[in-house]
C-alpha cells in the first residue's frame, strides 16, 4: 500500500491544478485564473527535450522532468517562457521552493506584457507560501504577501490575486487586512467561484484562512446532486476513497455502512469516492450492496479529487469539521468513531447556538 503524502501536498497540488486546468484560456477575465504558457520552444533539440519532458511530468516523474525543461531552456537560448513555466510546474509539484523561485524570478525577466508579469509575480509568490508553509517560517510569507502585492499593480482588482494576497494576510495574523481582502475578492469574484463561499466564511473568522483547510471541490454525485465542499459547512464530512477492485475496502464497507446509519440525521455526512475506472462496473457495485449515501467516481489516482487529497493508497478517509478543516486522515479500516461523535456534538452545539439569537429575535418581534 502506497503511503498518503503530507497536508502541505494539498497546497502544492491546488496550486498545480488551479493553474494546469485553464491552459487553454487565452486572455483572464478578471475573475479567471491565470493562463500558462500554450507553445513550446523553437529550437528543435530542445523541442524535442521539452516533449520529454512534459511526458515524464504527465508520468509524475517532476523530478527528471524539472531537469528536462531546465535543459529545454538551455537549448532554446535560456529564454524559453514555457520551459521555465513548466520548470516552476514540476519544481512545485516535488516541493523544490527553492527551484520554483528561481523559475519565477527567469519569467519576470523574460515576459514583458502587464498580463504576464502579473502571473510570473503571482508564481513567485505562491512559490515563497508554499515554503513558508512548509517550514513555519514568516519570512518567506512575508516574501509572497510581496509578491502578491506587486501582482495587483500590476493586474488590479484580479479576483484570484485578490484571494492570494488575502490568504498570505491571514497567514501573517493581520486579520483586519486579510478581511478586508477577502470582502475584495467577494467584489469581483463570480458567485459559482468555488471559492467564493469560503471567503465569505473567511470575512467572518480570518483565522480560518491558515487552519488546514480540506481542499475545495465541485462534483456531481451518482443521484445527481451538484455540491462542493463549501455547500457541507456546517456539517462534519467523511470522505472515503475506495475502489471495487480493492480488497481492504471491501472488507471496511460494512464499516462505512454502519457509521452512515450510526449517524443519520445529524450534522453529519459520507461521501465515498471511488477510484474505479469502470463505471458500470461502479454502479452495479453500489447498488448491489446498499450504499444509499452519497457516491463519487474519481477514476484512479489520477482523478482530479484523489489528486487534490494526495491519494495514495487505499482504502483512505479524511475528517472534516464544520468549518471544513481537515482534522484526520487515515490509510485503512482505522477506528474513527469515537473522533466524529466529538466532531458532530461540537457542530450540533455551533447550529444551536446559531439558532438561539434568530429564534430571541423572533419572539421580541412578535412581541411589539
Amino acid at each position: 500500500m502506497r503511503r498518503i503524502t503530507s497536508l502541505l501536498a494539498y497546497f502544492l497540488v491546488s496550486i498545480c491544478l488551479t493553474i494546469s486546468s485553464i491552459a487553454q484560456t487565452p486572455v483572464p477575465a478578471p475573475q479567471s485564473k491565470p493562463a500558462a504558457p500554450s507553445s513550446g520552444p523553437a529550437d528543435p533539440k530542445a523541442k524535442k527535450t521539452y516533449d520529454e519532458a512534459i511526458k515524464l511530468l504527465k508520468e509524475h516523474h517532476a523530478s527528471f522532468a524539472l531537469d528536462g525543461f531546465r535543459k529545454a531552456d538551455k537549448q532554446d537560448g535560456g529564454q524559453c517562457v514555457p520551459c521555465e513555466y513548466q520548470a516552476w510546474n514540476a519544481a512545485v509539484e516535488i516541493g523544490d521552493f527553492k527551484a520554483g523561485r528561481a523559475q519565477a524570478e527567469l519569467l519576470l525577466a523574460h515576459v514583458s506584457s502587464p498580463g504576464d508579469k502579473a502571473q510570473a509575480q503571482y508564481l513567485l509568490g505562491q512559490a515563497c507560501m508554499a515554503e513558508g508553509i512548509h517550514d513555519k517560517r514568516e519570512g518567506p510569507i512575508v516574501e509572497a504577501e510581496a509578491a502578491f502585492s506587486e501582482t495587483l499593480k500590476l493586474w488590479p482588482n484580479h479576483a484570484n490575486y485578490l484571494y492570494a494576497e488575502a490568504t498570505a494576510l491571514a497567514y501573517l495574523k493581520r486579520d483586519d487586512a486579510a478581511r478586508q481582502g477577502f470582502q475584495e475578492f467577494l467584489k469581483y469574484a463570480s458567485r459559482d467561484d468555488m471559492d467564493y463561499a469560503r471567503a465569505q466564511r473567511f470575512v467572518e473568522r480570518p483565522e480560518l484562512a491558515r487552519a488546514k483547510m480540506a481542499p475545495n471541490f465541485r462534483l456531481t454525485t451518482l443521484d445527481g446532486q451538484t455540491l462542493t465542499l463549501e455547500s457541507l459547512a456546517g456539517k462534519v464530512v467523511l470522505i472515503d476513497f475506495w475502489a471495487t477492485w480493492c480488497g481492504p475496502c471491501r472488507e471496511a464497507l460494512p464499516h462505512i455502512r454502519q457509521i452512515a446509519k450510526k449517524f443519520d440525521g445529524q450534522p453529519f455526512v459520507v461521501l465515498s469516492i471511488s477510484l474505479d475506472s469502470d463505471e458500470a462496473k461502479w454502479k452495479e457495485f453500489v447498488g448491489k450492496n446498499g450504499m444509499t449515501w452519497m457516491q463519487y467516481r474519481d477514476g484512479g489516482f489520477d482523478g482530479r479529487i484523489s489528486r487534490q487529497f494526495s491519494v495514495n493508497g487505499i482504502p483512505a478517509t479524511f475528517t472534516i469539521d464544520a468549518d471544513g478543516v481537515l482534522e484526520d486522515q487515515h490509510v485503512g479500516d482505522a477506528d474513527i468513531e469515537g473522533k466524529l461523535k466529538k466532531l458532530i456534538a461540537r457542530a450540533a452545539e455551533a447550529a444551536n447556538r446559531k439558532a438561539t439569537p434568530a429564534v430571541a429575535d423572533k419572539t421580541a418581534g412578535s412581541s411589539k
